[in-house]
């Protein structure tokens, strides 16, 4: 007869190589070009994204002539009429029924990028002899179809990394890929597009964005496609082939059943409107306190280019002290920067420096948020036992047009409450006016987002670790997939 220690070893030892087991196929990692290609997605939409974030403000009030006031009513409206169009957009990727060899998510992404390129195009061009209303019309219908194909363009390319790979690793990887091309494209169009609009229009601002918006959406284009050509949707996905398709009420649940989905959506309306604000503010703090619009590039050259290096720290960072403490310590750093710039007299260097550590600082934890997205789609097909990519996606996309909203009510709003006049000598209370919304208002958000990462985000890596394994191996909070 087997003895009783034998029978408990034999037991452990199975126990362990099913542990093992477990490990191995929840630590499986795909090719590295694979999550580099990832990355060229975020860098094909910088470019046209970044643009209309960053310079339609200029574009509308000094080039076509509409009041800052109306300008930030076009954003604050479109945006959030955007955001009413991810449920819609989340819901179509997910309700797809015959993917074929592309999958699920690729084919979306490109057809959309391809339109979003031309309608990028469109928001920069105003026809000759409209009246301001007319001018005001057609920027409203532009950029509130643009933003439309916006979401049918992110959201299936946000939900494919999701799909891509569980590896915590990978998705810190693809999280850095993607946030590098972000930065990148940000730091090509900071640095770049008002020098190629005056190259091009001299005089003619119109002409100038209008072929430089055209050159970048070409770019833009080509970089979804290294996107498209290059990744691939690795991870077995167990899909109810029979489940009905969802609809606006399925979109409020996964925001209130999925805790860290919440967490992520309360803390990017803070971190995205902070970045948003500070590009858009750039070029009138450039031109207007810091007395020359040429230091705009120059500026945005050193701040984006050392937060491209922030960027390329991630996967170090996360690995030895985790997603949530890097991005919250980030926080920290980012707003004691942004609210010295406030406080301390305008000078360019000590500005530069500061905004640099600041936006190097926001750069790191938006970064980091990719992958905490990917985990959070993992989290709600584990508390649910049913998967919703598209949708979930579009739920957090949702926070980052509220918060582009906001962003373009703080810049064009204090623009507007403060007496600013384009192309004019500036008074004292607009000049305050461009600083706080410049360095202030980051400052704040920042301090906010730190204290929703450090207290309401609970999904550390061990966590989302024993999550993972259950999924790849069919099984969720209530038990098998499918059962």
């Amino acid at each position: 007869m087997e003895s009783t220690a034998a029978k408990t070893s034999v037991s452990n030892s199975e126990a362990k190589n099913h542990d093992d087991n477990l490990m191995n196929d929840s630590s499986k990692r795909i090719p590295i070009h694979q999550r580099i290609a990832y990355g060229f997605g975020d860098f094909g939409n910088g470019f046209m994204f970044d643009l209309g974030q960053s310079y339609l403000t200029k574009f509308w009030i000094d080039g076509v002539g509409l009041g800052a006031g109306v300008v930030g009513g076009i954003f604050a409206f479109t945006k959030i009429f955007d955001a009413f169009m991810d449920p819609i957009a989340g819901s179509v990727v997910d309700n797809r029924k015959k993917i074929g060899k592309r999958g699920k998510f690729r084919p979306i992404m490109m057809i959309s990028a391809i339109v979003l390129g031309i309608l990028t195009v469109i928001t920069f061009m105003m026809p000759t002899g409209l009246s301001m209303t007319q001018k005001i019309i057609y920027a409203y219908a532009a950029y509130m179809i643009w933003g439309l194909v916006y979401s049918f363009t992110n959201d299936p390319y946000g939900s494919l990394a999701s799909v891509m790979s569980r590896n915590v690793q990978d998705r810190s990887f693809m999280a850095t890929t993607r946030q590098i091309g972000s930065v990148g494209a940000q730091f090509i169009a900071g640095v770049a597009f008002i020098p190629l609009t005056v190259l091009i229009g001299g005089s003619d601002q119109r002409l100038g964005y209008f072929w430089a918006s055209a050159i970048f959406a070409v770019f833009g284009v080509l970089m979804f496609g290294i996107c498209y050509l290059g990744t691939k949707e690795n991870v077995h996905v167990n899909r109810n082939k029979n489940a009905q398709n969802e609809g606006f009420k399925d979109y409020f649940k996964v925001i209130f059943k999925n805790g860290p989905l919440g967490a992520l959506i309360l803390m990017t309306i803070f971190t995205i409107s902070a970045m948003n604000t500070n590009n858009q503010m750039m070029v009138f703090y450039a031109e207007y306190n810091l007395g020359n619009i040429g230091l705009q590039p120059i500026i945005n050259a050193i701040m984006m280019g050392c937060s491209i290096l922030g960027v390329f720290m991630i996967p170090m960072l996360t690995k030895h002290f985790g997603q949530k403490r890097t991005a919250m310590v980030s926080f920290v750093i980012g707003a004691v920067a942004n609210l010295l710039n406030f406080i301390l007299p305008d000078h360019v260097v000590v500005f530069v420096i500061l905004v640099t550590i600041g936006y190097t600082a926001l750069a790191i934890p938006n970064g980091i948020t990719w992958a905490m997205v990917s985990n959070a789609i993992d989290y709600g097909e584990w508390r649910s036992g049913v998967r919703k990519e598209g949708i979930t996606y579009a739920a957090f996309n949702f926070s980052r047009k509220i918060a582009q909203s906001i962003a373009a009510l703080v810049s064009s709003g204090i623009l507007a409450l403060t007496g600013y006049v384009a192309n004019a000598h500036q008074s004292a209370g607009a000049l305050r006016g461009i600083k706080a919304a410049m360095t202030l208002y980051p400052g704040i958000c920042l301090v906010i987002a730190a204290f929703v990462i450090g207290f309401l985000y609970k999904l550390d890596d061990k966590r989302f670790g024993k999550i993972a394994n259950d999924l790849d191996h069919g099984r969720w909070e209530g038990g098998k997939i499918g059962k």
